[in-house]
């Protein structure tokens, strides 16, 4: 991780004054544990998908409009971002996170390395696995109980990776 740390940090800022760093790829490949690792590497904050609510119904494309025009459009723009974090256990909003100028921020999930988003983003990285690998490391998670909303998820994730591309656009692809 030190070394594309210290590639990450020798490119220019790509939101205002921020190095945007994407770590994007299907549920369950391991994106909040590489996204975690590279953020003590950077010592940066990171954003997870999971901070916002993602309707299981909606799919995995719905959440991004609330991360860019809370966080990215005012980086873009030289000031502070701030976001109210979205509780999953409780159903409801919790605290609200500041999100400050610095030298980078790793925004981390499904969706983050979008077409949309490609000319804010410094950096890319595409995590994967095995589905059947992937299906085993959310049920431990999330419980046995919602398999066939994962694997409905799944499906939908794959479409939207397909008609975005993303794997495409990466700057590296890391296999978990």
């Amino acid at each position: 991780m030190i070394s594309l740390a210290r590639r990450i940090r020798a490119l220019p800022p790509s939101c205002g004054p921020v190095r945007l760093v994407a770590v994007d790829g299907p549920a369950g490949s391991g994106k909040t544990t590489l996204a975690g690792r590279l953020a003590a590497a950077l010592d940066c904050q990171v954003i997870h998908s999971d901070d916002f609510p993602v309707p299981w119904d909606e799919g995995p494309a719905t959440w991004f409009a609330a991360l860019d025009r809370q966080v990215l459009q005012p980086l873009g723009q030289g000031r502070p971002g701030a976001f109210r974090r979205y509780d999953w256990v409780r159903a409801a909003y919790a605290e609200r996170v500041v999100v400050p100028l610095a030298p980078a921020l790793i925004v981390e999930g499904v969706g983050t390395a979008r077409a949309s988003a490609a000319p804010l983003l410094a950096y890319t990285i595409w995590v994967e696995a095995p589905e059947d690998l992937r299906l085993r490391r959310v049920l431990a998670r999330d419980g046995a109980e919602l398999e066939p909303r994962w694997r409905a998820w799944f499906d939908a994730e794959r479409a939207w990776f397909d008609a975005d591309g993303t794997r495409a656009r990466a700057d590296e692809v890391i296999t978990t």
